[in-house]
């Protein structure tokens, strides 16, 4: 019953199901995740270690950098199931085009200056930019 739970909490939020779209068929780091929600650094890495304890996605760290990706051939039926059927609901939604749009422009900038932008007051205005797309 435990698992079932967890995945249903973990889905039961917009930014987490964004973040399952913008992880569909691509590997993303933490900074390009960051951009695309526009939310704080501890917000969406709270989303992901939801996401993660549910086992929706999985992460890997290469460096100091934590990329995420969809669960794989690895994760359980049920977990697999869910999954698909909130990628085909989220698929044609105005969000998830939207969402598409931004990351084309965010998946563009190399992501240690993406990471800077995220991280250095004084850039605050050029990640407004960046994030206006």
């Amino acid at each position: 019953m435990r698992p079932l739970v967890r995945t249903t909490k973990a889905l039961a939020d917009e930014n987490r199901i964004r973040i399952l779209g913008a992880l569909k068929g691509r590997e993303l780091c933490v900074c390009q995740i960051i951009s695309l929600l526009n939310l704080a650094p501890s917000t969406v890495s709270r989303h992901l270690s939801i996401l993660r304890n549910a086992r929706l996605i999985s992460s890997r760290k290469q460096g100091r950098w934590m990329h995420y990706r969809l669960a794989g051939r690895d994760a359980p039926e049920s977990v697999a199931a869910a999954l698909k059927w909130v990628l085909i609901s989220f698929e044609k939604s105005s969000r998830r085009v939207a969402d598409e749009h931004r990351l084309e422009t965010i998946l563009k900038i190399d992501p240690e200056s993406l990471c800077r932008l995220q991280t250095r007051p004084e850039d605050c205005q050029a990640q407004r930019r960046v994030q206006a797309g």
